[in-house]
């Protein structure tokens, strides 16, 4: 307590009088009043999502149409924040496994997914979403125009032109009617009844699934042991949910594959090969009237570029 109010209580104790302070007075003869509700009502509240910067994605926008994801899935994403954007950027571009781990970290970070109230992971998205994820996420972090990727290209009259990295110029590579014609709702995947197979489910991998094929490739590879590529090529799309893959169970599949016939081998290997859902290695945009494409080969600035900017003209004075 200050010396100034210590001498003013003093000095009212001194002439025998209390020292009153007139917000408590009003308290005692008017109460503490009554809370304003209006002020949380739906129309007045602001919603966490609204604040967090929360969006939406549209999920028939997506390579995968949403139709491996349940019937009422809502993913949303939100800006890179600066401490995702600094572990991104460390990112080691001539280590294809540094490259997986930190754009996962930034669709995990960035990404609330779930079904009704139901929360899913991030490691539910389809791996051929990602790339369409992450540019939607890049476009929230960056929407200055300076920030815009650009690859170079040449209309038919030999003339350089620029096509922007965009989502909506990616070709796209859809499953054909062949296969879509035994997709099941319920299942959200397809169940394939063939001779040589009999029934088989099958669908796209997820992020989740992807990663844990990856880590054992890693892990058998580092231990300099044997892993079966034939196996990897179409384990991915029969295993239908990431949750209880470990190193064991992958194994145990891999030596029930090794039962298979060849017949059974080719089939299935077939039918993964067209459910290879996503997006080509070429951007396809209308200039000036005109259809450009442009080659995907590296980015410019190389993987970094996604959310470290290169250009610093808009940030120098």
């Amino acid at each position: 307590m200050s010396e100034e109010l210590d001498d003013l209580l003093n000095q009212k104790e001194n002439e025998g009088g209390a020292f009153q302070n007139p917000m408590i007075d009003q308290i005692k003869s008017e109460g503490l009043g009554s809370v304003d509700m209006d002020r949380f009502s739906p129309d007045q509240a602001r919603s966490a999502k609204e604040i967090l910067g929360w969006m939406a994605m549209d999920l028939k926008s997506l390579p995968s149409r949403g139709k491996y994801y349940p019937s009422d899935a809502l993913l949303q994403i939100r800006s890179a924040r600066v401490n995702e954007i600094r572990y991104f950027s460390t990112v080691d571009e001539s280590n294809l496994i540094d490259v997986e781990d930190k754009l996962n970290y930034i669709v995990s970070n960035c990404v609330q997914f779930k079904s009704g109230k139901r929360l899913l992971s991030s490691k539910d998205i389809c791996e051929e979403d990602r790339i369409f994820v992450l540019l939607s996420i890049r476009d929230l972090t960056f929407p200055e125009p300076e920030n815009k990727l650009i690859f170079k290209s040449r209309n038919k009259q030999g003339e350089e032109v620029d096509i922007e990295l965009k989502s909506e110029y990616f070709q796209t590579t859809d499953i054909p009617e062949e296969i879509e014609n035994y997709y099941d709702e319920h299942l959200r995947a397809y169940k394939i009844k063939t001779k040589s197979a009999g029934e088989v489910i099958m669908r796209p991998p997820s992020i989740g699934i992807m990663t844990q094929v990856t880590e054992y490739i890693k892990e058998k590879e580092q231990n300099k042991k044997p892993w079966d590529r034939a196996f990897m090529q179409v384990f991915p799309y029969i295993q239908l949910d990431w949750r209880g893959m470990d190193e064991k169970r992958i194994f145990a599949a891999e030596v029930e594959f090794k039962s298979w016939d060849e017949r059974k081998y080719m089939v299935i290997y077939r039918l993964a090969e067209k459910m290879k859902i996503g997006a080509s290695a070429e951007l396809v945009a209308n200039i000036a009237g005109e259809e450009v494409r442009a080659q995907i080969d590296n980015f410019p600035g190389g993987i970094k570029s996604l959310f470290v900017i290169q250009d610093l003209s808009g940030e120098l004075l």
